[in-house]
Parts: structure tokens; sequence; C-alpha cells
């Protein structure tokens, strides 16, 4: 999704509350407790955290920590007030914080998941949950063993065309289904590659926490362009897979409820801007599930025409999918003679508030670590498949040490 997409999803959507109790607490917020959250990394997607989770009744933002200075200055000129650190610890170490927000880069999401939860707050955490399987597996078990309330940042969990999927998914109108399409598409002016963003002039050695932003990889003199672009580069980022497919196999897994692609590959290259970025531009992909469902995904960065959707095929019916408009269904008449199209009329959740409602109940949020963590396998298949040049298997993918 990009900025204005998901701003207008949310402005859009509805509040909502998931409805199963999951997660008991010696402490439950009352309707009227303010709930206090911290926020660590306010970049770009951060920022737009911020203004989200300001939104939400009950909540005060007290405390964010960015390891650039003009992040921090920036954070403090829209809420006066606010504590903020250059080191997360730091903010992780207040007693009366409630619950933190995760947008940091893709690579330091593990551990800002991990230290979040040992400091025994609730978490909010960006897509892709993890840049690594071994990050995935070790947040997995860490959210298991804790009791605490965590929403990952897939918001088409929350879109009234979730719940309707999986309403007519379960009474029977698609059939059997062992296709499904999927893309996402955009486009920048000649000479200007998606995501590159102009280095700010005070984007120096003073004003960083240059090794926090490294987090364990290998050390290196300060690279501002790559601390404001770490996008393109695969040892901070997982490309367009970790960026946008993620929100789509996430909503496709969760409509069929699926488990773990059994195998992924993954061709395309950088072919719409040679402008020295690492990840791919233009993308196919296909994911293998168990029970014969093979899912597709194709990405371009030169042609926005398409847009993005989603089309789950079966033997009686079709679902279609298109970001911020109702889900359609057309029925299969081979299959299904009587059956007719119909539009979804379910109403979309707000994301945001839905987690922080469920910090107040202890109820099990839209996106939990689950399907953040099959989303994120998928992602990571496809990826090293492509690093790799072959077809990679659930048990090869395990199998391979991360490669910065």
């Amino acid at each position: 999704m990009n900025d204005q997409s998901r701003r207008t999803f949310l402005k859009q959507a509805a509040l909502g509350t998931a409805a199963v109790l999951a997660y008991p607490t010696a402490t439950v917020l009352g309707a009227n407790d303010r709930v206090r959250v911290g926020m660590i990394g306010v970049g770009d997607r951060g920022n737009d955290l911020l203004g989200q989770v300001r939104g939400v009744h009950g909540v005060e933002l007290v405390a964010m920590a960015d390891v650039y200075s003009r992040r921090r200055d920036e954070a403090k000129s829209k809420v006066p007030g606010i504590q903020t650190f250059d080191d997360h610890r730091r903010l992780l170490d207040m007693k009366d914080l409630d619950a933190v927000i995760v947008a940091s880069p893709l690579h330091i999401h593990s551990r800002h998941f991990l230290d979040t939860l040992a400091a025994g707050k609730d978490l909010y955490s960006e897509k892709t949950m993890t840049w690594s399987i071994p990050e995935a597996d070790k947040c997995l078990a860490a959210a298991k063993d804790s009791n605490r309330v965590i929403q990952i940042g897939l918001q088409h969990q929350s879109s009234a065309a979730q719940t309707d999927a999986r309403q007519w998914i379960k009474d029977g109108w698609l059939g059997k289904v062992t296709h499904v399409e999927s893309w996402m598409s955009r486009n920048t002016p000649h000479g200007k590659g998606q995501w590159v963003r102009a280095v700010p002039s005070d984007c120096t050695a003073q004003n960083v926490n240059w090794g926090a932003f490294l987090n364990g990889r290998p050390d290196r003199p300060f690279d501002p362009f790559r601390l404001i672009n770490w996008r393109l580069f695969w040892e901070f980022a997982g490309g367009n897979c970790a960026e946008n497919m993620v929100h789509q196999i996430a909503w496709i897994m969760g409509a069929l409820d699926l488990p773990l692609p059994s195998a992924a590959y993954m061709s395309g290259g950088v072919f719409s801007e040679k402008d020295g970025r690492e990840v791919p531009d233009t993308i196919a992909v296909t994911l293998d599930f168990p029970k014969d469902v093979v899912v597709t995904w194709q990405s371009s960065f030169s042609n926005k025409h398409y847009d993005m959707a989603d089309r789950i095929l079966g033997s009686d019916g079709t679902l279609e999918h298109r970001f911020e408009e109702a889900l359609e269904y057309w029925p299969e008449k081979t299959n299904r003679p009587d059956g007719e199209s119909k539009k979804g009329s379910s109403h979309n959740q707000n994301h945001m508030a839905n987690w922080i409602d469920c910090i107040r109940s202890r109820a099990m949020p839209n996106a939990p670590p689950e399907i953040g963590y099959r989303s994120a396998l998928a992602v990571h298949m496809a990826n090293l498949s492509y690093r790799n040049k072959k077809r990679i298997t659930l048990e090869e993918a395990r199998a391979m040490t991360p490669e910065y």
C-alpha cells in the first residue's frame, strides 16, 4: 500500500473489536482509562502511525525513540511534552507505559519486538513481522509465551473484504479453490526510482546513533544514503515482497485459512530504474500451498494501470478484492447455476483502534502474530528463491542461513 491509500483506508474505517478473549492479564484497563503509548521509529511510516494512534480516543502518546535527531525533533513539534530517546531501551524502561508501536526499519523489527515483550508492554509491530525466518521463529515463540496484546500492521486483516470473504468461503460459494491471482503495480517519473528519498543536510554522524541502526550488521563508516534509503538494500529490507506483497498474501491466507507455503519461486530483477538498488522492482512470485492451491503475485514499478487486486478462483465462484472497494462475487454457472453475483456489505474496522480496544478488553486483535508469522515466511521464501535463483521448499528455506 502507498501512504495515500493507507490514509484513505483509515479515514473511512469504522471502529471494531475482535470478539474472542485471548490475553488474560492482572490489569484490565477500563473504558475511560487512557492508554499510554510509546513509539520506536518515527520515519515516514512511523509518522503515519503517529497520526493514526493520536486519532484514537483515549490514547496518550507519551514517548518515542529514534536513532535520528531530526525525527525526535519533529515528534516534539507534533506532540508537545513527548519524551524522546535515541535508544529504545530507555523508552521501554518507562514504568507507566502501557503499549509500544514499532515502526523501525525491517532489519530491527525482531529486536524491538522481543525487547518490547520482555519489558511487559503490549505491542503493535509494523509489517513484515521480521527480516528473516529465524527471527520470525523467535518472535512467534516469544508471543506465545507472552500475555501481551500484539497486533501486526497488516491493515487488510481489518477490512470489510476479509470479513465477507471468510463468510462466503465458509458458506461454500467458491467450491474448490486451486488458484489465486494477485498483483500490485506502481509508477514513478523517469529517473526517479520507487522509495528513493533525498538525504537531509543534517543527516550526519553526530545526529544519528549509527550503531543502533546497524543492529549487528558489519560495522562501517556512517552512510546517510543507506540510513534514509534502507528499503533499497537486502541487509536492511525485504524488497517489495516485504513492503506490499505481505499485505495481500496475509489477506489471502487469512481468507482461505492457508498454512505455510510448501514452496516458492520468484523471478524478476532491477529493470525499471538502474539506480544502485539491490531489491528488484519487477517481480513474479508463485507460492505453492498444501492441498493443491497455487497463489501468484506480480508487481511492477513502471506501470500502475492495474493498481492492486486479488482474485480467488473457485470451481463454484470467483472473489475479486480491490483495495478500498467492496468485495465482489460472481458464481460459476457451470457448478452453481442458481448463484447470484454479490457485493460485500460489511464495514472496515480501524486497525489501530482495534489494537487499542483489545488492550482494554484483552481480546484477540485482527492481525495477531500467527498471521504475521505465516505471511512473513511467505515473503522470506519468495526472496530466498529470487536470491538463490531456484525454486525453494519450506524445508530448504528453514535450513538456509540469512545473508546480509
